[in-house]
C-alpha cells in the first residue's frame, strides 16, 4: 500500500465525523444535507488542496461498495405504487423530455459521443442523495416524498439504462439484448420474492437479530453480491444490479413483523449511512479534479451555468410529477429536488474521459455543477416549501 494510505485511513473517518457534526450544528439556522459537508471536506482534504487524503485503490474500493449500498437502499425504499398511475407516467414523461433536450444541447456543445454523455448528465437525478434528505425531513411516504421518489427513481433508472445501452463496450443492439436478458432474470427474481411467502427466512432473521450471526445483514450483502455479479457478467452497469437487489430485498421482507423490518432497516442504514456511503461522498470530493479547473479559471464560470441547465432541463420537466393539487411552491420544490444530480454525472463523465469523448476539464465542470446542485437545490427546495 502507498505511504499515504495510513494518513488517509485516519483522515477520512475524521472527515465523516466532522461532516455529521457540521450538519447538526448548521441545522439551527438552515438544514444543510450532511452529504454537502462530506463532498466539500473531501475536496478540501484531497490531493489538489490540502493533500491530506490521496486517491488510493483501497479508498476507491470502499467508495464503490458505498455507491452500491446507496443504490441498494434506493431500491429498497421505492414504493412501486409511486411508479404507477399519474405520478409514474408523469415522472417518465418528464425524464423523456429531459433526455431529449439534454442530448440536443449536447450535440450543440459536443457533437458525437460526447453529446450522449452530456445528455445523460443533464437528465439525471440523484435519488440516492435525496433519500437521506427526505428521510431526515420525515417526507418519505408523504405525497411530496412519493413524487420526489418517482422522479428520482426514473432519473437514476433511465440514465443507468442509457449508460448500459449506449456507453458500454458492446454495440447498442447487442447491449439492448443483454439488458433484456438481465431484465428477464431480475423480473423472475422479483416475482419469486413477491409471490412466495418467506416465513422461514423471517424466522432466521428474527432469531439472529441480536446475535453475532446477523443473518439479515449477511443476506442483504448476499442478494446485493449476486445481482451485482450477474450485472457485471452480462456487461450491464453494476448500479442497476444494486438497485434491483434493493427491490428484491424489500419484497422478501414485506410480510415480516414490523418490528423486525425496522430492526433490519436500522442495521442496513448503520452499515450504509454510517460507514460506506459517507466514504463514497468524501472520496467523490477527493477525486474532484480541482487542478483542471484551476488551470482553466474560466471553467469556474461555466459551473453555475451547467447548474442552471440542470434546473431547466431536468428540474422543470420534473414538476410534472408533483402531487395532484400541489401548490406552486411544492411544484417548485419537486423541480429543485429533481434537478439535484451527482452520482450519475460522476459515472457518465468518467466513461466520457476514458473514451476521450470529453476532456478532464469538461468532466470537472459537470461534476462541479453536480456538487453545486447537491449543495444548493435541496436547501432551496426545503426553504421554498416551508416558507
Amino acid at each position: 500500500m502507498a505511504m499515504s494510505d495510513p494518513a488517509s485511513l485516519l483522515v477520512v473517518p475524521l472527515l465523516m465525523i466532522a461532516a455529521a457534526l457540521a450538519s447538526r450544528t448548521t441545522a439551527r439556522w438552515v438544514a444543510v444535507p450532511v452529504v454537502v459537508f462530506e463532498l466539500v471536506l473531501g475536496v478540501v482534504a484531497g490531493p489538489d488542496a490540502l493533500g491530506w487524503v490521496d486517491r488510493t485503490p483501497f479508498l476507491a474500493q470502499l467508495s464503490q461498495f458505498g455507491v452500491l449500498l446507496l443504490f441498494f437502499v434506493a431500491g429498497s425504499e421505492i414504493d412501486a405504487a409511486s411508479l404507477r398511475g399519474r405520478t409514474g407516467r408523469r415522472a417518465w414523461l418528464g425524464w423523456a423530455i429531459s433526455i431529449c433536450v439534454g442530448v440536443g444541447v449536447g450535440f450543440v456543445a459536443e457533437p458525437g459521443f460526447g453529446a450522449l454523455i452530456i445528455g445523460i448528465c443533464l437528465a439525471s437525478t440523484a435519488l440516492g442523495t435525496l433519500l437521506p434528505i427526505l428521510r431526515d425531513a420525515g417526507d418519505l411516504g408523504t405525497p411530496f416524498g412519493s413524487a420526489v421518489g418517482a422522479v428520482g427513481t426514473v432519473g437514476e433508472f433511465g440514465p443507468i439504462i442509457a449508460i448500459s445501452v449506449f456507453l458500454g463496450t458492446r454495440s447498442p443492439g447487442m447491449s439492448t439484448v443483454v439488458l433484456v436478458v438481465f431484465a428477464v432474470i431480475a423480473l423472475a427474481a422479483i416475482l419469486h420474492a413477491q409471490r412466495r411467502p418467506h416465513h422461514r427466512l423471517h424466522r432466521i432473521v428474527e432469531s439472529t437479530l441480536h446475535t453475532s450471526g446477523q443473518f439479515a445483514v449477511r443476506c442483504v450483502l448476499g442478494v446485493l453480491a449476486v445481482l451485482v455479479f450477474l450485472a457485471l457478467q452480462l456487461g450491464v452497469d453494476m448500479l442497476l444490479g444494486a438497485f434491483t437487489a434493493g427491490i428484491v430485498w424489500r419484497l422478501l421482507m414485506r410480510d415480516a413483523d414490523e418490528s423486525t423490518r425496522r430492526s433490519v432497516e436500522a442495521k442496513v442504514d448503520a452499515l450504509a449511512f454510517g460507514f460506506l456511503v459517507p466514504v463514497f461522498f468524501v472520496y467523490t470530493g477527493v477525486k474532484f479534479d480541482l487542478r483542471a479547473l484551476l488551470d482553466a479559471p474560466l471553467a469556474f464560470t461555466v459551473i453555475p451555468l451547467i447548474a442552471v441547465a440542470l434546473l431547466l432541463i431536468r428540474g422543470v420537466p420534473s414538476m410534472l410529477a408533483a402531487p395532484d393539487g400541489a401548490s406552486r411552491r411544492e411544484r417548485a420544490a419537486v423541480g429543485l429536488m429533481g434537478a439535484t444530480a451527482l452520482p450519475i454525472i460522476v459515472v457518465a463523465t468518467d466513461i466520457g474521459v476514458e473514451h476521450h469523448a470529453i476532456t478532464s476539464t469538461e468532466a470537472a465542470v459537470f461534476v462541479g455543477a453536480g456538487v453545486l446542485s447537491v449543495l444548493v437545490f435541496p436547501i432551496v427546495a426545503t426553504a421554498v416549501r416551508n416558507r
